[in-house]
C-alpha cells in the first residue's frame, strides 16, 4: 500500500511538473494575466466594490467561489483531523493527580476516592511532570486580550489595509492556542469547549455560503452582492463591500475555530486532557 501511494505521488508530480512547461516565462508582461485581468482588476475593483484593497476585492467577491471552497478545504481539514485522532475517555477514571499550585506536591487519588479539586490550591494534572512557568503563564495572560483585540482589528479592516478573514482568523486562534500552551489544555477548554468549537467550525462556512443564499434568494446570482443594498440601505456598490465583510466574518470564524480544533486533537493525541 505504501508503495503505491508513493508511486501515486510520483506520478501526480511528475505531470504536474510537466504541465510547467506551458505555463508563461516567470514576470512575463504579455501573459493573459498581465493583459487581460490584473488590469481590469486593479482599474474597476474601487469603483465597483468600494474596497481599496484589491487583493480583498478579488478574494472575497471576483473570485469569491474559490475562496468560499478555500473555507470549506480548511473545514474538512479540522473535521478529518478530528475524525482520525479524537479519543473518547470515559469520565471518572480510576486514578487522578493533582497538583499544588504553590508547592507543587502531587498528590494521586485511587479508586474514585474524594478528590481536594474542590479546594482553589490543587489542579489537576495527567501526568506527574506538567511545564509550570508563572511567568510565561502571566505574560501570556495579559497579552491575549490585545492579540485577540489586534485580531479583530484585522479583519473588519482588510477592506482598507493588509488583512482579512484569514489573517484575522489566524491571529486568533493563535491567542487560545497561546493560552493552551503557556497554562495547559484544559484551561483552553474552560474558555472554548469542545461543542462550541464545533458549532463555529460550521458557523463560519455557514456565513460565508448563507450570504450567497441570501443572494439567491432575492433574485441574483450567488455572491452578487449588490442585490443586498435594500437590506444594507446602501447603493449596490457599498452593498458589495459590505457583503465582502459579511463573508470575512465567516473565513474568520472557520479559520479560528479549525486551528483551535487541529491543535487540540493533535496535541493532546486526541484526549483532549493536558496537551503538550
Amino acid at each position: 500500500m505504501k508503495a503505491a501511494g508513493l508511486l501515486i505521488v510520483i506520478l501526480t508530480g511528475g505531470l504536474l511538473i510537466y504541465a510547467t512547461a506551458d505555463f508563461p516565462p516567470w514576470a512575463y508582461p504579455q501573459s493573459p494575466a498581465s493583459t487581460h485581468v490584473s488590469p481590469r482588476y486593479i482599474e474597476k475593483s474601487i469603483e465597483e466594490t468600494a474596497v481599496p484593497n484589491v487583493v480583498t476585492a478579488v478574494l472575497a467577491d471576483y473570485r469569491g467561489y474559490d475562496t468560499m471552497f478555500e473555507t470549506t478545504v480548511i473545514f474538512a481539514a479540522g473535521v478529518a483531523c478530528f475524525l482520525l485522532l479524537r479519543i473518547r475517555v470515559e469520565e471518572g477514571p480510576e486514578e487522578q493527580l493533582f497538583r499544588h499550585s504553590l508547592t507543587g506536591m502531587t498528590i494521586r487519588i485511587k479508586d474514585g476516592r474524594k478528590a481536594p479539586s474542590d479546594l482553589e490550591e490543587f489542579e489537576r494534572i495527567d501526568a506527574h511532570w506538567v511545564p509550570q512557568d508563572l511567568i510565561i503563564k502571566t505574560v501570556c495572560r495579559i497579552l491575549i486580550p490585545f492579540i485577540q483585540l489586534f485580531a479583530l482589528y484585522v479583519i473588519a479592516f482588510g477592506h482598507h489595509s493588509p488583512g482579512g478573514g484569514f489573517q484575522g482568523g489566524v491571529i486568533l486562534g493563535a491567542s487560545v492556542i497561546v493560552l493552551a500552551m503557556s497554562h495547559d489544555l484544559r484551561s483552553s477548554l474552560q474558555r472554548m469547549g469542545e461543542k462550541v468549537n464545533a458549532l463555529l467550525c460550521a458557523a463560519g462556512v455557514l456565513i460565508y455560503a448563507g450570504t450567497g443564499a441570501l443572494c439567491l434568494a432575492m433574485g441574483e446570482n450567488f455572491l452578487d452582492y449588490g442585490i443586498l443594498a435594500p437590506l444594507f440601505r446602501c447603493d449596490p456598490v457599498m452593498a458589495r463591500s459590505n457583503g465582502i465583510f459579511m463573508v470575512e466574518i465567516g473565513v474568520g470564524i472557520a479559520v479560528m475555530a479549525t486551528m483551535i480544533r487541529i491543535y487540540n486533537n493533535v496535541s493532546s493525541a486526541g484526549r483532549y486532557d493536558e496537551g503538550l
